[in-house]
C-alpha cells in the first residue's frame, strides 16, 4: 500500500523534495527498515539517512520511535531533532 513520505529541513535539503509517494516492498514492515528502504537508493537519500540518531519521525502525525511498525499508515514524516529556543 502506498504511504505519503514527507521530510523536513536538512533531511528535505539532503533528498532535494519535501515529500514523495513510495510503495515499500512487503518486507518493510517499521520506520527504521523503511529509512534503510530509502537510503538503499543512494545519493541523497544515503546523506540524509546515514546517522539514524539524528533523525526523528511521526506516523500519522503522531510522533513515534523508530522502530514502529508502519502497517496501515498513511502518512511517515522524517525530520531531525526539534529543538526550541
Amino acid at each position: 500500500m502506498p504511504i505519503d513520505i514527507l521530510y523536513f529541513a536538512w533531511v528535505r535539503e539532503a533528498i532535494g523534495q519535501g515529500g514523495e509517494r513510495v510503495d515499500p516492498p512487503a518486507d518493510v514492515t517499521t520506520v527504521a527498515g523503511l529509512i534503510d528502504w530509502l537510503a538503499a537508493r543512494g545519493g541523497g537519500y544515503a546523506v540524509a539517512f546515514e546517522n539514524r540518531d539524528r533523525l526523528r519521525a511521526a506516523v500519522d502525525q503522531a510522533f513515534v520511535p523508530l522502530d514502529t511498525p508502519i502497517a496501515g499508515a498513511r502518512e511517515v514524516a522524517i525530520f531531525p531533532p526539534v529543538t526550541g529556543g
